[in-house]
């Protein structure tokens, strides 16, 4: 099969030898050469296509990965192109490494812009947890002394990976060797000056912060250093411990620390290593892979040392042995603000808005080998809680323009918020009654059991949305782009999708009975509404 990559294509499946899509007109075969089968992912900003390299003998295996601007402002169109190239740069400088995959072209082509890059053919960790379950401790050992020295050999490049979970770590196939995958486009310079500038923040300067739950709260803050990529990697330790995303495990409110030690029966060695990796503060935590290493070839318990080297994972509380911490929990104010930060993180229910500590982690980090110096805990929004003063658009903007994503709650009826750029903030239980979103990029955005009645959202860019039992009644979503988005049990009566499109969307079609739709609307499964007025 030939598929089209043209993200607007309504029909992208084509015979396999064809030229041109038989839906929309566009070749099929990029630069005369690059033939995509099939898509493998697609997020915000970017869509990865499995293909084939027709220039070469034999039709070997690719991944394509097409970066597709959501924003064609021309200083958008310019940023894209410097983070494409410096994305390319970094894929060529790393790519020798025989566990990382090599970058074989990229090129750009109107104003999309395309990588292609080895195929690693494996399972991601996160598919072998799902299909056998949780790993063991032993297990565990072998992933931190397989990934760490690649860790090693990215810092040494001064690359940072940024998004470390199981899902971007293969096991390959030919040789069991773990892969690692997905190397974000933007860089801390780029971040910096968005920042610095938050009127002229845009959604590119949120991609590949990172996956929330698995990323520390500097890197939130866009500040990524090389500790944070260790943390990351202690996140996704103890998912394969536990099978539990940290998404399904709690927070202690205090700290802001990921609570972990009652699910997981493992030897005090590795709990504390575990512990060090996912400290808060990076005062605390491992600086880098190496020191992580060096404590694994210390502390790793000898087979007659009497202590336990594999347990099984525990799957209840009920008899788990929790080893208390060896020094005190640190409540520092880098605590504090990842306390703020995991309210974004979660979609069961969050209750305050995001302490504004952050921003003052935002201020202090500034380039990878910075460490936090003394913050007090004064900001603009700690102080604002339910009941009390309203948010007002400018403050939403320099909030978010300052690393804050958390609105979680928050009294924002009938606020002008049109072609307001927040992709990935979390507006759970959010009071959005009236509010004019028009034509705003919401890409990713959280609006969990939030209140839409009579909200204007058309054209607005909902891609990946979570709207988890939302109260759409009589929302406008003409033109809106809700492909992929999460609308289980959302109220969508009297919504108005004309136009709208809703293709890869979750939601039934008893709900989208008591919408609006039309010819133009585009219905979950790809194919086009019936006619309608709307």
């Amino acid at each position: 099969m030939s598929y089209c990559l043209n993200p607007a294509c309504t029909n992208p499946s084509n015979a396999p030898r064809q030229m041109v899509c038989q839906a929309c007109g566009s070749n099929l075969v990029l630069r005369d050469r690059y033939r995509s089968t099939r898509i493998l992912g697609r997020g915000g900003f970017a869509t990865t296509f499995l293909a084939e390299d027709e220039g070469l003998p034999g039709k070997p295996t690719c991944v394509i990965k097409q970066l597709r601007p959501v924003v064609t402002a021309p200083h958008i169109l310019e940023m894209s192109r410097e983070l494409f190239q410096r994305e390319a740069e970094t894929l060529g400088k790393i790519g020798n490494h025989p566990q990382l995959p090599r970058l074989l072209d990229y090129f750009e082509l109107g104003q999309e812009f395309f990588l292609v890059q080895e195929y690693v053919k494996g399972a991601t960790l996160q598919q072998e947890v799902r299909r056998s379950g949780p790993f063991d401790e032993s297990m565990v050992y072998n992933v931190l002394e397989e990934v760490l020295p690649l860790l090693e050999h990215l810092h040494s490049q001064e690359v940072i990976h940024r998004d470390i979970k199981p899902a971007n770590i293969i096991r390959r196939e030919i040789d069991d060797k773990l892969v690692m995958i997905d190397f974000g486009a933007v860089k801390d310079q780029v971040s910096q000056t968005a920042i610095a500038n938050p009127e002229e923040h845009s959604t590119l300067t949120s991609f590949a912060v990172g996956t929330p739950g698995f990323a520390p709260p500097e890197q939130m803050a866009m500040r990524p250093v090389y500790a944070s990529d260790v943390y990351s990697l202690g996140v996704t330790c103890i998912y394969l411990l536990t099978g539990k995303s940290p998404k399904d495990l709690s927070y202690n409110p205090v700290s802001g620390e990921l609570s972990w030690r009652e699910h997981v029966r493992v030897s005090p060695e590795l709990q504390d290593i575990l512990a060090k990796m996912l400290e808060v503060s990076l005062r605390d935590r491992y600086r880098s892979a190496k020191e992580v290493l060096q404590a694994l070839a210390k502390n790793t318990p000898s087979p007659n040392s009497g202590l336990p080297i594999s347990q099984p994972p525990l799957h209840s509380t009920s008899g788990a042995r929790s080893y208390s911490p060896t020094r005190p929990r640190s409540h520092s104010p880098s605590s504090r603000a990842a306390s703020g930060i995991r309210r974004y993180h979660s979609r069961t229910g969050a209750q305050s808005p995001l302490s504004g500590a952050l921003s003052k982690v935002s201020g202090q980090l500034s380039s990878p080998r910075s460490t936090y110096t003394g913050m007090d805990s004064s900001s603009s929004l700690s102080s604002r809680g339910r009941g009390q003063a309203r948010l007002t658009p400018n403050a939403i903007q320099h909030a978010y323009g300052r690393g804050q994503r958390d609105f979680s709650g928050q009294d924002l009826r009938n606020l002008n918020l049109r072609k307001f750029q927040l992709p990935s903030a979390n507006f759970h239980e959010g009071k959005l009654q009236n509010t004019d979103l028009r034509d705003a990029i919401l890409i990713n955005a959280n609006f969990g059991r939030a209140n839409f009645a009579g909200a204007n959202l058309r054209n607005a860019n909902l891609m990946q949305a979570y709207m988890s039992h939302a109260d759409l009644a009589n929302a406008d979503l003409r033109g809106a782009n809700l492909s992929d988005a999460y609308l289980s049990h959302a109220n969508l009566r009297g919504a108005n999708l004309c136009g709208a499109d809703l293709s890869g969307a979750k939601l039934t079609e008893s709900q989208l009975s008591f919408a609006q739709t039309n010819w133009l609307t585009v219905y979950p499964n790809g194919k086009r509404g019936k006619k309608g007025r709307c």
